[in-house]
Formats: structure tokens, C-alpha cells, sequence
């Protein structure tokens, strides 16, 4: 068998394998929290189950076609794939359909697409490609600027089209920059931000900024580095200024429906009152869905024996609260089979990505696995109450063709990239 030939069977079959395993058990979810009655036509185009695995059979034509397009091609025409998807995502504000209140749709004949999926991709190949092109430093501010700006481009555009779970996944390139060198002193300032905004809402911009000002001053009289004095007066006054500004943001700029969710989420509301109308209305699909995952205990109540899901208590359960249906009908060891699954295939993404010879492979692959795992997180903690409720699917296993596609092609590019590390050098 020639060399050429060979190339075809260096696929990483462990990762397509648990690709398989994720999409064929998401199936079997999708077909338990979607159908009605007690005879299930499997051909039932009209019902998501029907949908998803006409989804399903296109998608393996998409693999092989990934597959056999040469890998030299991703890297060389990375541009324009991000330039279409910027096209595409503008478009949506002249030619969109807004669904659930988001305009993130193309609606052509009987079916929808979501450019903002496939955005994604499409970043990442961008980002892998200015990243490691022989001019670009990411120590150095200018590159820096200019790799934020590939990354927030879509960001922004798919936030003003009211999908803040789209745009929030776009912080997962924080992680692919920080392993090619970023400077540290970005993750310290973004997991300060993060923090200092929690506790302004939670114990007021008053309280917090009292804290913070004393670990500041703290940090200034006992580093062995000596800070200069205005430069502990700048980070004092700008962390006083934030902790008042997240208070007006939240008040003033965020949506009542966005203010509820936060309040929920970080507990506010004390009135016992009020939070009972909380959960019979934005709150229900999350109270819901706490219900269904704690009543399948350790094994659960069987496939297709769901009463929550079978009865529909949880709304659109087979796209974002999917793993809802694993809880009640899997139990505790169906979650955490899926859990396990998830983690398997990014850290054997990670793997993979650091054994490439080629900067551009192993930037995309940290982008893949960032992306993924990003969905996996939010997703996760979404239906569990963990962090607040954002509208994100959970990648490979929940319903609808944009995702299952979009995220298919994300990991097939790279799996093509990964066969043809031999003949990078």
C-alpha cells in the first residue's frame, strides 16, 4: 500500500469514535424528549427525531468530504472562510428570521440555518492563521489588538443580534491565545473582572470596593516588587470605578428578563414571594429541568420512561436542556457517562493538538477543544443551576442541524489537519 494511500487510515479513530458515541446517545435523547404516544414512526419527518436523523445520515457525507479535501486547503483559504462568515452574519440584519427572540436565522425553503455556528469554525481558522504567521508576535501589543479584533468582530455582531450564548463561547479563544504566549497579566485581569463583578452584585459596589481597596493596598506594601505609587492609585481607582459601574449596568443597560436571571442565579431576591413567581415564570424551565435531573437519581427511570419528559414539563428539551432527559431517564450514571465523553474528547483534542508539528494545526486544535468545551460548560451548568440561564446547545448531542454540522466540521477539519502531520515539518 503506497504512502499516499496510507494517509487516508491516519485518522485519529479514537476521536471519531467518540464523536460517534456523543451523536448516536444525543439521538436517542432527542428521539425520548420529542416523540408522542406510544408508536414512534422513526421517518416522521414532521417531529425533531425524524429531523435529526435525516441531520444525522447528511452529516456523515459531510465527514467524508471534509476528509478528503486536502488539508493544505483550510490553512490557504482560512481567510476567506472567515471573510463569508462575516458576510453571512451581516446578512442576517437584511434577510434574517428571528427565533426566540434572536435574528440568527436563514430561513430557506422549509429549513433554517444558524450562521453563527458555523462562525465559529470560521474564527478559529482565522485566529490559527494570523496567530501563526511568521510576522505575528502575540507578546506584543499591536498583534494583540489585531488577533482581539478577528475574535470580536463576529462576537459583536452576533451579540447585536440578541444571541449573548453565541457570543459568549467567543471568550473560549482567551485559552488558544494564553498557551501561545499571551501575557499573563490578561488572564489575572480577566478572572479579577469576572470575580469583581460577582461581588458587586452580590455584597454592592461599597462593600467590594472596601475589600478590593484593602488587598490592593495590601499587595503594595508587602510585594517584594515595589509598584510604583500611581500605578496602585490607577488599579484602586479603576477597580472603585468598575465595582459602581457593574451596579449601573445591571440596573440601567441589561434587560429586566437578563436582570431576573442574574438575580436568580447569584440569589438577590429575598422575598419568598416574588421568587415563587420567578420560578413559574422565566425561572420554570430551569426549576423544571432541576426536577427532572434529581428525579433520576443514581440509574434513572429507564429510556423512554421519563415522566417529566415524557409529559413535557421541561420546554425544548431536545435542543438546550437536553441533558435534562439523560438525568431522569439515565440517572447519575448517564450524566456522568456523558460528562466523562466530553471530557475525553477534549483532552484527547488537547493531545493531539500539541503533538502537531505545524503552529497553525495546533492553534486551530486548541480553538476546537476551547469551543467545545465552552458549549459543554455553559450547557451544563445552564440546566443545573450553576450559572445563569443561557440559551446554548450541547455540542454533537442536542437537536437541530446548524449545531450538529457547524460542529462537525469544527472537528473534522481538525482530525484532517492531525492525519497529515507527517508531512508537516
Amino acid at each position: 500500500m503506497t504512502r499516499e494511500t496510507n494517509r487516508y487510515f491516519r485518522f485519529d479513530w479514537i476521536t471519531i469514535i467518540l464523536f460517534l458515541m456523543l451523536v448516536g446517545f444525543g439521538y436517542l435523547n432527542i428521539l425520548s424528549a420529542s416523540h408522542s404516544g406510544n408508536t414512534i414512526d422513526y421517518f416522521d419527518f414532521s417531529q425533531p427525531y425524524g429531523k435529526q436523523l435525516i441531520f444525522i445520515f447528511l452529516n456523515f457525507g459531510l465527514i467524508v468530504l471534509l476528509l478528503a479535501i486536502d488539508a493544505k486547503f483550510y490553512e490557504r483559504f482560512s481567510s476567506v472562510i472567515y471573510f463569508i462568515s462575516i458576510l453571512s452574519l451581516i446578512g442576517l440584519f437584511l434577510f434574517g428570521k428571528t427565533v426566540n427572540g434572536a435574528l440568527s436565522w436563514y430561513a430557506i425553503g422549509g429549513m433554517t440555518i444558524q450562521p453563527s455556528e458555523f462562525a465559529k469554525m470560521a474564527t478559529a481558522l482565522a485566529v490559527a492563521k494570523y496567530v501563526s504567521d511568521l510576522n505575528t508576535d502575540i507578546r506584543v501589543f499591536k498583534d494583540q489588538m489585531r488577533t482581539f479584533l478577528i475574535i470580536l468582530t463576529p462576537a459583536i455582531l452576533v451579540l447585536l443580534q440578541n444571541d449573548t450564548g453565541s457570543t459568549i463561547v467567543y471568550g473560549a479563544f482567551f485559552f488558544v491565545l494564553y498557551r501561545e504566549g499571551l501575557p499573563k497579566y490578561h488572564l489575572t485581569l480577566g478572572i479579577s473582572t469576572i470575580i469583581l463583578a460577582v461581588l458587586s452584585l452580590k455584597f454592592g459596589a461599597v462593600m467590594t470596593s472596601i475589600i478590593a481597596s484593602i488587598i490592593i493596598i495590601s499587595m503594595h506594601v508587602l510585594r517584594k516588587k515595589k509598584i510604583r505609587l500611581y500605578q496602585t492609585i490607577s488599579i484602586l481607582s479603576l477597580t472603585i470605578a468598575f465595582s459602581f459601574g457593574v451596579k449601573f449596568f445591571y440596573q440601567s443597560i441589561l434587560k429586566p428578563h437578563q436582570q431576573d436571571r442574574i438575580s436568580l442565579w447569584l440569589r438577590l431576591e429575598k422575598d419568598p414571594v416574588k421568587l415563587q413567581q420567578m420560578k413559574r415564570t422565566f425561572a420554570y424551565n430551569l426549576n423544571e429541568s432541576e426536577k427532572a435531573i434529581s428525579s433520576g437519581k443514581l440509574t434513572g427511570k429507564g429510556f423512554m420512561e421519563g415522566t417529566r419528559t415524557t409529559g413535557n414539563f421541561v420546554p425544548e428539551q431536545h435542543t438546550d436542556y437536553i441533558f435534562t432527559t439523560v438525568g431522569e431517564e439515565w440517572g447519575f450514571l448517564g450524566t456522568t457517562f456523558v460528562v466523562v465523553l466530553f471530557v475525553l474528547l477534549i483532552i484527547r483534542i488537547l493531545h493531539l493538538a500539541e503533538r502537531q508539528k505545524n503552529q497553525f494545526s495546533r492553534v486551530y486544535g486548541y480553538g476546537v477543544a476551547s469551543i467545545i468545551f465552552m458549549h459543554f460548560l455553559i450547557n451544563i451548568g445552564m440546566v443545573m443551576g450553576l450559572i445563569p440561564t443561557i440559551g446554548i446547545p450541547l455540542p454533537m448531542f442536542s437537536y437541530g442541524g446548524s449545531g450538529l454540522w457547524a460542529f462537525t466540521i469544527l472537528l473534522f477539519i481538525f482530525i484532517k489537519l492531525d492525519s497529515n502531520r507527517i508531512n508537516e515539518w
